[in-house]
């Protein structure tokens, strides 16, 4: 086993327990620390990270999806949407200096950050439950069926390819985008979603691993090693968010996000200049 591999499984163990402590942001961090710990290529690295955001997806998505708060025919057509975009950030991906690609990331992670503070409902566990304490039993309530029209159309188009293309970009999930898309556009209960937005994202980061299988660079060793000691992690995550308030728990998170981009982006700034 490399020594990338290695030192991938405490990594992936810390990413772990942040995304059980919050329930979603976490894997935000897994791009940092497989550049700067493990020593891999940004583009490895937002590889990586693909895998552990649609593994948790998908983990969280099952539990939301029994709980009868996702509607797979609509998410599933909001990720095919976005297919397109996903493909392109995963090329772009492949083109992008490592240093301006570690740079835009620093961006990425203060607007993390940022919807941290305000109570972003599907950035963090504490923001989850709060959303879903005000949807009805079951989340899974009627809404008022409406036709979609041209401008309707046009808004999914862009916010699908827009979420799409961060995906496969940045190896992120975008659900901070999604969500809102999914509440303003087609009038889903917040609640619905999240649960939702955990199926999209989902079809995502598939199409973006499916798009960068091909270019022969993928270590997938250290890939399945990351990505299981993440899954490993997320327990003791979610009994340190039984034992701390969430609201101390997200501004530690979003302290620590700032100061994890502060350095990402002076480290490429630095490269670059």
């Amino acid at each position: 086993m490399s020594t990338r591999a290695l030192l991938a499984s405490p990594l992936g163990f810390l990413v772990g327990v942040s995304l059980g402590a919050l329930g979603g942001g976490g894997s935000i961090l897994a791009v940092p620390v497989l550049v700067f710990v493990a020593g891999q290529t940004p583009s490895a690295a937002t590889t990586t990270s693909l895998v552990v955001v649609g593994v948790a997806s998908l983990i969280g998505a099952y539990g939301h999806w029994r709980a009868g708060r996702v509607r797979v025919a609509q998410g599933l057509v909001f990720g095919i949407v976005g297919i397109g975009g996903s493909v392109a950030g995963s090329a772009l991906n492949r083109r992008l200096d490592g240093d301006v690609l570690l740079l835009a990331f620093a961006g990425l992670i203060l607007v993390a950050a940022w919807r941290i503070v305000v109570g972003c409902p599907s950035c963090t566990r504490g923001g989850e439950a709060g959303a879903l304490a005000e949807t009805p039993r079951g989340g899974s309530v009627r809404t008022r069926t409406r036709t979609l029209a041209p401008g309707r159309m046009a808004r999914i188009g862009a916010v699908g390819t827009a979420v799409g293309f961060l995906t496969g970009l940045f190896g992120v999930g975008g659900g901070f985008v999604i969500v809102p898309a999914l509440v303003l556009v087609l009038e889903f209960p917040m609640g619905v979603a999240i649960g939702t937005s955990l199926l999209v994202i989902a079809v995502n980061t598939a199409v973006a691993l499916a798009a960068r299988a091909g270019a022969g660079s993928v270590d997938w060793t250290t890939i399945l090693v990351f990505t299981a000691a993440a899954t490993a992690g997320v327990g003791s995550g979610k009994r340190v968010a039984d034992r701390v308030e969430p609201e101390s728990l997200q501004r530690a998170f979003a302290a620590l996000l700032v100061a994890l981009a502060i350095y990402t982006g002076a480290r490429a700034l630095l490269a670059i200049f």
